[in-house]
Parts: structure tokens; C-alpha cells; sequence
């Protein structure tokens, strides 16, 4: 944009004063002066306008310190030897089982839900049963509707630590230790 307006500056100065440039050309490159103005005005403008975003952003994560939210994962949450899970079910389903599984895929239990609409559901499982290290066992949903699956989304709920960003989008530090995208919080709780 500065080589441009420079350039035609320039070409302003140095023309021949006995064929000076008619009207229309003159209008033109006036003309070609302002859309070069206004583009640069608007940089700034939406370059502002981000940055006001990012902060907008800031203050919200900031908000989100200490609750619980829910995003995309396969980890349950244990209290008093209960496991609790949730997960959204994308239809009416005929069928839908939630197995508690070890880090490895190994089934250690099964709960049968029957019959389910669609939608965001949960369940709790007696983690009591178990000898090992409950905190360390997943779940995943298996749903039908007649011979046809139905998509399960199991849902992770944890805590928010803290906030950040990261290439301008706003980041939560949970309390199971990642770090999710904003975007790809389904919920909070």
C-alpha cells in the first residue's frame, strides 16, 4: 500500500507539465488514493475489533474458573465409589449399553439402559466392585435402533483450572490435566 500511494506520488511529480494527465485519469488514481485509505482503515479497525474479541474471551474463561463443563471424552467421574458418566445419544435408540472398560479396551461391567430417546443422557455405576484403580476405567456406549447403530458421543465432565489462548482462541486447563479448545465445550455444568 506505502509503494503504491509512493509510486503514484511520484508519477504525480514527474509528469510532463505541457501533457498533464486529463480528468478522468486523475479521478481514477484519486479514486484508487481513497480505496488504498479505506482498506488501511479498515485493517485497523478489524485488527481493534480482535483484540477486543480476545479479551472478550479472557474475561469469559475467567468466569469458568472452578465449574465443571463437559466436552468429548470417555472418562467418568468418581465420587464416594459412584461412577458417573454422560454421553449424547444422536436418536431413539432400541437399545443402549454402556460398558465400563480398563485403559487397554478390557469390559469390567456392563450396564443394560434398554430403551432411550435421543438426546443428553447419563448413568452411575458402583465402582465399589472393583479392585483396581477405578479413576483409571473409561466407558463406551454401543447403541441400536433395531439392526441400525445409532452414534453415541460419549461426554468428559471436569473442572476448569485455568484459562489461556492459543493462535488467538481461548484454551481451558481441566482438571483431569488437558487442555481443550472453547469451541469444543459441549456444555457447562
Amino acid at each position: 500500500q506505502d509503494r503504491f500511494l509512493k509510486l503514484l506520488v511520484a508519477q504525480l511529480n514527474n509528469q510532463d507539465p505541457m501533457n498533464p494527465l486529463d480528468n478522468a485519469q486523475m479521478t481514477t488514481q484519486m479514486a484508487q488514493i481513497n480505496t488504498v485509505t479505506g482498506l488501511q482503515t479498515l485493517n485497523l479497525t478489524m485488527q481493534t475489533m480482535a483484540e477486543q474479541f480476545s479479551t472478550m474471551q479472557q474475561i469469559q474463561g475467567i468466569s469458568l474458573i472452578g465449574r465443571s463443563v463437559l466436552s468429548e471424552g470417555d472418562r467418568m467421574s468418581l465420587d464416594d465409589k459412584t461412577g458417573k458418566g454422560m454421553f449424547d445419544l444422536a436418536g431413539a435408540a432400541s437399545s443402549v449399553k454402556v460398558e465400563i472398560v480398563t485403559p487397554g479396551g478390557v469390559a469390567v461391567d456392563a450396564i443394560d439402559m434398554g430403551a432411550q430417546e435421543g438426546g443428553r443422557l447419563n448413568f452411575e455405576w458402583d465402582a465399589s466392585k472393583y479392585q483396581g484403580n477405578a479413576a483409571e476405567l473409561r466407558f463406551r456406549v454401543t447403541a441400536a435402533n433395531g439392526e441400525t447403530a445409532v452414534k453415541a458421543t460419549p461426554l468428559t465432565q471436569s473442572q476448569v483450572l485455568a484459562t489461556g489462548s492459543k493462535s488467538g482462541a481461548l484454551t481451558l486447563t481441566l482438571a483431569d490435566g488437558s487442555t481443550v479448545n472453547y469451541a469444543n465445550i459441549l456444555g457447562v455444568l
